[in-house]
């Protein structure tokens, strides 16, 4: 049942995250990119470290010290300035399907890399999912900004490198618990926005903040980052990288439903044809096809 919890994390945490998206949709229009990662991950990491203090797990070890501070780079620091700046350009909806072609992306390296067998049952769940992602957004893909192309690049670029991370960081998340490495990693990737924000005046924009602002800014750091980063971690300790990152598909559902409900981007009927599809390919993603069942017991593939 490992594996099953793992994915139902992941589920969770891709939910969180695509609410993370409409609520820095919102603060991009206030704040610059660097600024709303240091917000994020800085909260994120004051609310982890406590606990994983009193949490009794291992801390990374002295050979996985330079592994933990280069994925806390890349994926708490490269990764937040990409997320962040794509939403300039581009709408909820677009930014969470250009996101949704994570666990794409996760079959693609994890098979080069070896770390990962490229079955066809993953791989049909994986593009069921994204075409159910699709056809979600169908509607609103036509209300596009002018420089949306821009932004659903970088949000690409921002998926990549959350594919290095999940096939990467799960090594080292096996060798210690999920709260003290998500806590160490996302704690270097905050040092670096905020001390790179600091010294670019991205904290000036902040004397202009309303309460609006500060909720979300709150919202990001409590449920954008601490929760929702802590549930990936321990989704990875459990299941395989695509098997996770294919979870990655519930995202753009509740990122438009945040963006329509805040920004009043506009959603159609499909979404909910949508939703059954995604479903269906997280299904096939992440069961075994002779039980229907996660393949608990068995090689994470």
């Amino acid at each position: 049942m490992a594996e099953f919890w793992g994915v139902l994390a992941a589920a969770a945490s891709s939910a969180f995250g695509g609410t993370s998206i409409g609520a820095t949709r919102y603060l991009v229009a206030h704040v610059d990119p660097l600024a709303i990662g240091s917000f994020r991950f800085g909260i994120g990491c004051l609310l982890l470290a406590p606990i994983a203090l009193i949490s009794g797990q291992r801390w990374p070890n002295r050979r996985d010290w330079l592994q933990t501070a280069g994925l806390g780079l890349l994926f708490f620091a490269v990764f937040p300035v990409l997320f962040n700046a794509s939403l300039i350009y581009t709408t909820s909806a677009r930014g969470a399907l250009a996101l949704s072609t994570l666990p794409l992306l996760t079959l693609v390296v994890g098979a080069l890399l070896g770390s990962e067998a490229l079955t066809t049952r993953k791989t049909a769940g994986v593009l069921t999912a994204m075409a159910g992602v699709g056809f979600a957004l169908l509607s609103g893909l036509g209300h596009a900004p002018p420089m949306a192309w821009l932004g659903d690049l970088l949000m690409i670029a921002a998926a990549f490198c959350m594919a290095l991370y999940g096939i990467w960081s799960k090594p080292v998340i096996r060798r210690c618990g999920p709260i003290p490495f998500t806590a160490v990693a996302m704690a270097i990737g905050a040092l670096i926005l905020i001390a790179v924000s600091a010294l670019r005046g991205s904290f000036d924009a902040v004397a202009q903040f309303g309460w609006q602002q500060w909720s979300a800014a709150i919202y990001l750091g409590a449920f954008g980052a601490a929760l929702t980063f802590y549930l990936w971690a321990f989704a990875l300790e459990r299941a395989s990288p695509t098997r996770v990152a294919v979870t990655v598909t519930v995202n753009p559902v509740t990122a438009s439903l945040v963006g329509a409900l805040m920004l009043n981007e506009p959603i159609g009927w499909n979404l909910v044809v949508g939703i059954v599809v995604v479903g269906v390919g997280i299904w096939l993603a992440t069961t075994d096809g002779a039980r229907g069942l996660p393949s608990a017991g068995r090689s994470a593939t």
